[in-house]
């Protein structure tokens, strides 16, 4: 049997805080749909038997029905395929989910939040997913593989090893006895970053477009197939845009026009976009917004200040001046500083000070 594995693609994703431009969000929603299409038409070329969707499929504060009845005429193209959805943390199986008000075509079916088995000719499908926004009960306990004679599989949405208490609220799964559990495969989603291994049984697959800077490099689906019990797995980025970030040392720069000439000759690939992270010690003053205005290339979608102003305290505290005298203060107090942290508290105090007293 084969099958395609994808997770978390949080289709209708607002994108508020990826970049400062204009319609961005929108432009990375229309990327969404046409990385699912490119999936569908992938599982109808290959003749793909199952399609495995771990979670997060959308975002239920943000989807529209528009979307739903674009995902559901996709399916409709793949009669022949099986397609298994397990509801994750963000596309939960509420009341007024999509999942429970929508006629979905009928190769689809969707998991509760109690586990279930699936019953096919070759393979078992076992699947649980979440009707919250969280699922704190562990449930891998409960599960017990009824047929080792068939291929076994299960899909859920959830955290492995989850230890601090933020991740135990997302369906933490213990490693060792999932394990011992002896599936041939697991559709893991909820994690971003795929763990994918050639040899390796137990997957996240990733986000299946990458939804911020924290998410970089190739992004996709795992494509496996398992024939007498053995599985062969392999993955296969989908995404045409990868994100990148750039550390631009602002140090010896000194003017605004300077910086945007610098910015203009970063050499840009042509599937990427890109933050600009400033470091260094800035001479002048940046305005973000400003530098926006600027004939900079689209490949930009966002621009980071992490700079600190160039001043030398020790002379300022030599000046007969307000600014001075505040010099002085924060310099006695920086030299009493005991821990690292107390340090990084003054110096960004003295950072503001001196920028309202310039």
């Amino acid at each position: 049997m084969k099958f395609i594995h994808i997770a978390d693609l949080h289709l209708d994703s607002p994108f508020t805080n990826l970049s400062d431009k204009e319609n961005f969000g929108e432009i990375r929603r229309l990327e969404q749909r046409k990385a699912f299409k490119q999936i569908i038409n992938y599982i109808k070329e290959n003749n793909i038997e199952y399609f495995f969707i771990a979670g997060d499929l959308y975002e239920q504060q943000y989807i529209k029905n528009t979307t739903i009845e674009y995902i559901n005429n996709l399916f409709k193209e793949i009669p022949n395929t099986k397609i298994y959805i397990t509801p994750g943390n963000h596309d939960p199986l509420i009341k007024n989910s999509f999942y429970n008000n929508f006629l979905w075509n009928n190769n689809v079916h969707i998991f509760g939040s109690n586990v279930e088995r699936i019953e096919n000719a070759e393979v078992d499908i076992y699947g649980y997913g979440f009707d919250d926004y969280y699922l704190k009960e562990e449930k891998i306990d409960k599960i017990n593989i009824e047929n080792k004679e068939k291929i076994n599989i299960l899909i859920t949405h959830g955290t492995l090893d989850g230890a601090r208490l933020e991740e135990r609220e997302y369906n933490s799964i213990p490693r060792k006895i999932l394990e011992e559990k002896d599936f041939d495969y697991v559709a893991l989603g909820h994690i971003h970053k795929t763990n994918y291994k050639e040899n390796e049984n137990i997957i996240y697959p990733g986000s299946t477009v990458s939804i911020g800077f924290d998410e970089l490099g190739k992004h996709g689906m795992v494509e496996g197939e398992i024939i007498n019990k053995k599985l062969t797995t392999k993955f296969i980025p989908i995404e045409t845009t990868e994100f990148e970030e750039i550390i631009l040392d602002i140090t010896e720069i000194i003017s605004k026009e300077e910086l945007i000439e610098k910015i203009n000759e970063i050499k840009l690939e042509k599937n990427k976009l890109y933050k600009i992270i400033l470091t260094g010690k800035r001479n002048f003053e940046i305005n973000i917004h400003e530098l926006y205005k600027y004939n900079l290339d689209e490949k930009i979608i966002k621009i980071k200040n992490k700079t600190k102003p160039n001043y030398n305290l020790e002379k300022l505290a030599n000046e007969t001046t307000l600014k001075g005298l505040f010099a002085k203060e924060m310099l006695e107090r920086l030299n009493k500083c005991q821990t690292e942290e107390e340090r990084k508290i003054i110096e960004k105090a003295i950072e503001i000070g001196i920028d309202v007293l310039e």
